[in-house]
């Protein structure tokens, strides 16, 4: 059984304005003084109105779903005896009048003074999937393998329509503002692991990011965990939601473990198509087409029930397709979490928004 963990970064919020609050370190105390959360599992982020939380290590969608509604009730408790709460959207859907302060990190305060506006509108959360490789050889054939389905993963997690109060036209708002900086994007085919580990070197080596850290592809090799990492998701309204992905992201790499076991031919996508697929997911979601791992244009239903027909087998040995199958359902009969949020703007505006984002989050 492939062990999972997941990562969600939250964005903390006025109650009443929704503008973003420099609050994190008042949180995390908070949370990890309580009795559901350990401080080790509330972390900061680059700005002070952002804070993530990390599971512990799971073998089952059970364990995900528990330690999210536990970490997830836990900082929202946390939040509002601080006097704000936390927000579970893909980008802040108002934006105060000046920065937020910077997280004081020797990393990122060099982040700061290399790239000052970027840093300024880093208010977007996403959710990071973390699945176990038996070793980095495998994890770099994975990358291959799951490259052509990063585009279809984006567009079922949009959930960041909004910025500056207004409608971004873009269901992953936040897909854009994060591909501004220099390494990011869907990765590429690699030769293997000495391919893989020569690119980051020359990446770093070029001065153009500081470490290995800034390679934000969204999926890459853990340097912290043997893991492939999937990064190309916004944050979710829901845990459940989450926990969908979860599993669809494990059975992806237990998919293409199988299928370079089997010695199976890679999916065939040029670089230039995958990017503009990528990019085709942030504006649309799943309002209308994607392409297919192979590059083709189909309706957005038809490419997932590719992906399911893809993962099935996979699903099947975990025991999870019957909630992953019926989560997928639920979220092409109701759409995105962008398309809720667009909803609770036109029936409310802001403060339907900001009470859609924020309760969603501190549910359990």
């Amino acid at each position: 059984m492939i062990t999972v963990g997941v990562e969600e970064e939250y964005l903390l919020v006025d109650p009443y304005s929704g503008l973003p609050v420099p609050l994190v370190e008042d949180v995390r105390r908070t949370a990890g003084l309580g009795p559901l959360a350990e401080r080790a599992e509330v972390q900061d982020e680059l700005l002070q109105a952002q804070v993530e939380v990390a599971t512990p290590v799971c073998s089952s969608l059970e364990e995900v779903g528990g330690h999210l509604l536990r970490l997830r009730h836990a900082v929202a408790s946390a939040a509002e005896a601080n006097g704000c709460r936390i927000a579970a959207t893909g980008a802040a859907p108002v934006r105060g009048t000046g920065p937020v302060p910077v997280t004081p990190n020797p990393r990122y305060l060099r982040m700061v003074g290399e790239a000052r506006q970027l840093v300024d509108e880093h208010l977007i959360s996403g959710m990071h999937v973390h699945a176990a490789v038996p070793d980095p050889e495998t994890g770099v054939a994975v990358l291959n393998r799951i490259r052509g389905w990063l585009p279809t993963l984006l567009a079922m997690s949009a959930n960041s329509p909004l910025w500056d109060a207004q409608d971004t036209g873009f269901a992953s708002w936040r897909t854009i503002v994060f591909g501004r900086w220099p390494v990011s994007g869907p990765p590429p085919r690699f030769e293997g692991i000495d391919d893989y580990e020569q690119r980051l070197e020359a990446l770093v080596a070029s001065g153009v990011i500081a470490d290995r850290g800034q390679v934000y592809w969204q999926a890459r090799l853990s340097d912290r965990y043997p893991t492939v990492e999937v990064r190309c998701l916004d944050v979710q309204l829901r845990a459940d939601d989450a926990v969908m992905f979860a599993g669809i992201v494990r059975a992806l790499v237990a998919t293409a473990i199988a299928d370079e076991k089997a010695g199976l031919p890679l999916p065939r996508c040029a670089p230039e198509l995958l990017q503009a697929a990528n990019w085709h997911a942030a504006r649309y979601g799943l309002n209308g087409t994607l392409v297919d791992p192979h590059g083709r244009s189909r309706s957005s239903g038809d490419v997932l029930c590719s992906l399911l027909g893809h993962i099935t087998a996979a699903l099947e040995d975990a025991g999870d397709l019957r909630q992953v199958s019926a989560l997928v359902h639920r979220l092409l009969r109701e759409g995105t979490p962008a398309d809720r949020q667009r909803r609770a703007l036109a029936e409310e505006g802001m403060p339907g928004v900001i009470g859609l984002v924020t309760d969603a989050a501190a549910a359990a």
